[in-house]
C-alpha cells in the first residue's frame, strides 16, 4: 500500500488527488495522509469536498507502520540500535519522477505538479474535479450569480494576481510575475481577442481593485475584481476562474489548476516563464501553454525569444 501525504492549499491538494488517481488506475492501493500537515496552526483548509469526491485515509497506526514512527518502547530502542527504516519517499524534483508511479509500498511526498504523472487519465481527472458541492455564503449569492452571468456572456479572461504569503517568499517567487508580465500577457490576449474582458482574481483584492482601474485606463477594456470571497471560499475563484474563455495565470498551482479546468479546445493560456527563482520547473507547463517573461517579452516553451517580439511595458514587481 501507498500513502500520499497531502499538504499545501488547494491546488496542491488537487495535484496530489491526480496522482492518487493515477496510481489507482494502475492498481495500487493507495491512502491519504491527510493529518500530519494539517495539524499545524497555519494549515490551509483542505478543500477537496467541493468536488464531492471522497479518498481512503490512512490510519495514525498505518501511518506510523510505513515511516517507522511508532512511540512504543521496542520501536523506539530498536530506532536507537539498528536506525529508522521508514519507508518515505520524496519526489526527486519539482519536475516529473518517474519512481513515484513505480512505488508499491511508499509514503510518498511531494507537491507532484505535473499534468505528466496523469496525463493518460485525463479524462478520469476532470471527471472528479466538477464542481458539484460548492456552498456559497448566503450573502454573496447574488453577487456570484451575477459574476458568472457577465463571464459567461464575454470574452472573458482571468488574471490571478497572487500576493500576500508570495510577497514574504522575494527569494522564491519574486520578479516573476512582475507588471511588465502582466502588462505583456495582456497585450497578447488583445491582439489574439479584442473584444476580451478581464475577471481579475487575487488574495489581495483591495489592492487589485486599484491596479484594475489603472489597467482599465490603460489599456481602454474592462477589469473587473472578483470580490467576497476569501481563503474558506477560494473555491468560488476556482470554479469562476476555470469559467472564463482564457487565462493569465501566476506560478501558481491554483491559477494552473483554473486554466485546466477550462475544456477550451481554443483557450489562450498565458503563463510566467518562470516558476520559481530556485529551480526550473519545466514540466509544470502544458503544451498549451504561451511563455511570457519578466519583461513582457513572449517566450517559446524552450524558453527562447520569439523573433522581433517587444518589450512590453515597463519592469517592476507587483
Amino acid at each position: 500500500m501507498n500513502i500520499i501525504r497531502m499538504s499545501g492549499g488547494m491546488g496542491n491538494q488537487m495535484f496530489q488527488y491526480g496522482l492518487y488517481l493515477k496510481l489507482v488506475s494502475l492498481g495500487r492501493e493507495v491512502k491519504f495522509d491527510d493529518v500530519t500537515e494539517y495539524r499545524l496552526d497555519n494549515a490551509r483548509p483542505i478543500r477537496l469536498a467541493v468536488f464531492g469526491v471522497d479518498y481512503p485515509k490512512a490510519s495514525q497506526e498505518e501511518i506510523e507502520e510505513i515511516t517507522d514512527a511508532s512511540m512504543q518502547p521496542l520501536h523506539r530502542l530498536r530506532r536507537r540500535l539498528l536506525g529508522r527504516r521508514s519507508r518515505e519517499y520524496h519526489e526527486a524534483s519539482v519536475d516529473y519522477d518517474e519512481e513515484v508511479l513505480k512505488k508499491e509500498d511508499a509514503y510518498l511526498c511531494g507537491c507532484f505538479q505535473s499534468e505528466r504523472y496523469f496525463k493518460d487519465i485525463e479524462s478520469r481527472v476532470r471527471e472528479a474535479f466538477r464542481f458539484r458541492n460548492v456552498p456559497v455564503p448566503k450573502e454573496i449569492q447574488a453577487q456570484i450569480r451575477e459574476y458568472e452571468k457577465r463571464i459567461a456572456s464575454a470574452c472573458a479572461v482571468s488574471i490571478h494576481l497572487r500576493r500576500g504569503d508570495y510577497l514574504q517568499a522575494q527569494q522564491v517567487y519574486g520578479g516573476i510575475c512582475t507588471e511588465a508580465y502582466y502588462e505583456g500577457a495582456i497585450r497578447l490576449l488583445l491582439e489574439k481577442h479584442p473584444h476580451a474582458e478581464f475577471f481579475i482574481f487575487s488574495n489581495d483584492p483591495v489592492w487589485a481593485l486599484g491596479w484594475g482601474r489603472e489597467k482599465e485606463a490603460r489599456f481602454g477594456r474592462s477589469f473587473t475584481v472578483i470580490q467576497g470571497t476569501h481563503e474558506e471560499t477560494g473555491y468560488i475563484d476556482l470554479m469562476l476562474m476555470s469559467r472564463c474563455s482564457h487565462h493569465i495565470i501566476a506560478n501558481s498551482s491554483f491559477s494552473w489548476w483554473g486554466a485546466w479546468l477550462n475544456e477550451g479546445r481554443d483557450k489562450v493560456v498565458a503563463a510566467p516563464d518562470r516558476w520559481l527563482n530556485t529551480c526550473e520547473c519545466r514540466d509544470i507547463y502544458t503544451p498549451a501553454m504561451l511563455r511570457v517573461d519578466a519583461s513582457g517579452n513572449r517566450m517559446g516553451m524552450g524558453g527562447g525569444l520569439h523573433g522581433g517580439e517587444a518589450d512590453f511595458g515597463h519592469r517592476g514587481h507587483i
